[in-house]
């Protein structure tokens, strides 16, 4: 493939691995974000979903978006429809990620995203990926610094995945056609109750971390307490519903069949940010 690759949300947890991936394998990349910085190699595109001032720029000469959507929005085919409208304009094939497990459901807004990709005419490749692993240092930090995650995940297990995978696997679709219209469920090697992946985070960390479940109103109140909208928290508690139900311990190859490797366990994750978990309360 030939011409620049489009990375939105560039500076996220995702974004950052997947520009420098892309950028080692000699591919053009023009990273987009609010700011509009340079980052590693890759020429910086000012960005925001919500200012279509700023999409011309960021999608000349492009021939292929790596779209995720900012977290907070419920609204996922609106927002993305103008971005998806463009790409199918100019021929630019377009990887879209959303969530494992959204396709559920015609109804759940990120699956409604993906049928209107879909439908759209354009190129396109879908990545569903499972629980970061990478929440454990960024979301749940301040539980795993003070010696407790809490969330309501019941006794359910999840296939946590580590972001370089999902990166990696991005970069797999960004770069060649075989894995057109087709969608892919991101998952790490193995699946872990949330009192399993505590023990692996505790015995990296050199201290005792626990797993303290709690139910959906205590965590929206942890939620909108911490200054999160009371809408999203909402969302965000209904989607560890599937976890208690075991829907998120479902392991697949889609991994090691878009970037020729397996995916990393949490051990590996642990040991690679083990700064940040040893950080004191």
């Amino acid at each position: 493939m030939s011409g620049r690759i489009l990375v939105l949300g560039a500076s996220g947890h995702v974004g950052q691995p997947l520009v420098a991936e892309l950028v080692a394998r000699g591919e053009a990349v023009r990273a987009a974000s609010r700011g509009g910085q340079a980052r590693g190699g890759a020429e910086g595109v000012r960005f925001d979903w919500h200012d279509p001032a700023t999409h011309e720029a960021a999608f000349e000469g492009v021939d292929r978006v790596f779209a995720l959507l900012p977290a907070g929005q419920l609204d996922s085919p609106g927002l993305l429809r103008p971005v998806v409208e463009r790409a199918a304009a100019q021929g630019a094939k377009v990887v879209l990620m959303t969530a494992m497990g959204v396709d559920a459901d015609d109804s759940i807004p990120y699956r409604q995203a993906e049928l209107m990709l879909e439908r759209s005419g354009a190129r396109w490749t879908v990545i569903r990926p499972n629980w970061f692993m990478d929440n454990f240092h960024s979301y749940w930090l301040d539980g795993v610094k003070r010696g407790a995650i809490t969330v309501p995940a019941g006794e359910g297990k999840t296939s946590f995945i580590d972001a370089r995978d999902i990166a990696a696997s991005a970069a797999g679709a960004l770069t060649s056609d075989r894995f057109e219209g087709r969608a892919f469920n991101l998952t790490g090697p193995e699946a872990l109750s949330y009192h399993e992946a505590a023990a692996v985070l505790s015995n990296v960390a050199g201290r005792t971390i626990a797993y303290r479940p709690v139910d959906d109103e205590s965590f929206v109140g942890m939620m909108t307490g911490a200054g999160m909208p009371e809408d999203y928290a909402r969302f965000l508690t209904a989607i560890f519903g599937p976890v208690r139900e075991g829907w998120a311990a479902a392991l697949t190859g889609d991994v090691e069949e878009l970037t020729g490797r397996r995916p990393r366990d949490l051990r590996a994750y642990a040991q690679d940010h083990a700064a940040a978990l040893r950080l004191a309360a």
